[in-house]
């Protein structure tokens, strides 16, 4: 059995393991985790995760280990692993900004590193990963942490070096997405209709959506001008969210994501 090893059991640490635990990966992966917060770690239990006592138990049992922990936590996190890291050692970051340069200056110099940003959506099964891999990192390695993130939704490999522009893109974008969503009902429940009316029919209207942009074969402008009849509704309003600078505003907030990402990196 392989042996994969999680330190940090919250939400995205959580998500990753029960995706993995539910897919066919479950007949040749063992899971183990840590987390200092007792009431995860017995959430885990509940879908076969055995608990270890501390993050270095993780490396010494776990050839996969995963870094699912906050990057204000990584350099406690970091110092207690490091001598339990080896060259076979393939460590799996979550930790949004974080290099994998800085990893192996924390742990050892040939440091097996794959950088991971994933999203929310894993908990659903419905998560979009970036991922991108070390030099030291072997193709059956990577090949196997890929699968990982594909039991639980989908993947894109992706530069390194792009690894922090990326987060704005799928790591973030779902709470930009919701806060996007909450303007509509919002604005539904203004004009007297129901927040579960609204609810149900503008997330089945991002799902549609969503669906369109992959499996329609058009682009993302051929398929607003299907929407949007000549002098209709939908003119009128994307007017309105062109005057307001829509398209400005949302290259400020990836902008501004990115800058928090190299700001976290070491």
């Amino acid at each position: 059995m392989i042996k994969v090893g999680f330190i940090g059991a919250g939400n995205m640490g959580y998500a990753i393991m029960k995706g993995i635990a539910g897919s066919s990966l479950s007949e040749s992966i063992s899971l183990y985790a840590y987390d200092s917060y007792e009431p995860a770690l017995q959430r885990t239990a509940e879908i076969g995760v055995s608990a270890l006592e501390n993050e270095a138990d993780v490396v010494e049992v776990c050839k996969y280990v995963f870094l699912a922990v906050k990057p204000q936590q990584l350099d406690v996190v970091l110092d207690a692993v490091k001598p339990a890291v080896s060259p076979e050692t393939v460590i799996v970051s979550i930790c949004a900004g974080i290099t994998d340069e800085y990893i192996a200056s924390k742990t050892i110099s040939d440091a097996k590193v794959i950088l991971v940003m994933p999203n929310t959506p894993l908990l659903l099964g419905e998560g979009a990963t970036a991922l991108s891999r070390g030099d030291k990192v072997s193709d059956e390695e990577f090949k196997l942490v890929c699968s990982i993130f594909g039991s639980c939704g989908i993947y894109s490999v992706i530069p390194k070096n792009k690894m922090k522009e990326i987060i704005a893109v799928n790591g973030s974008s779902p709470a930009f997405i919701y806060l996007y969503a909450k303007s509509f009902i919002d604005y539904a429940e203004s004009v007297g209709i129901s927040t579960e009316a609204a609810t149900k029919l503008f997330a089945k209207s991002l799902i549609g959506s969503a669906k369109m942009i992959t499996d329609s074969g058009k682009t993302i402008d051929e398929l607003i001008t299907m929407v949007s009849s000549k002098g209709g509704t939908t003119i009128a309003g994307l007017e309105k969210l062109r005057e307001g600078n829509l398209d400005k505003a949302v290259k400020e907030c990836c902008k501004a994501c990115t800058k928090r990402a190299y700001e976290l990196s070491k």
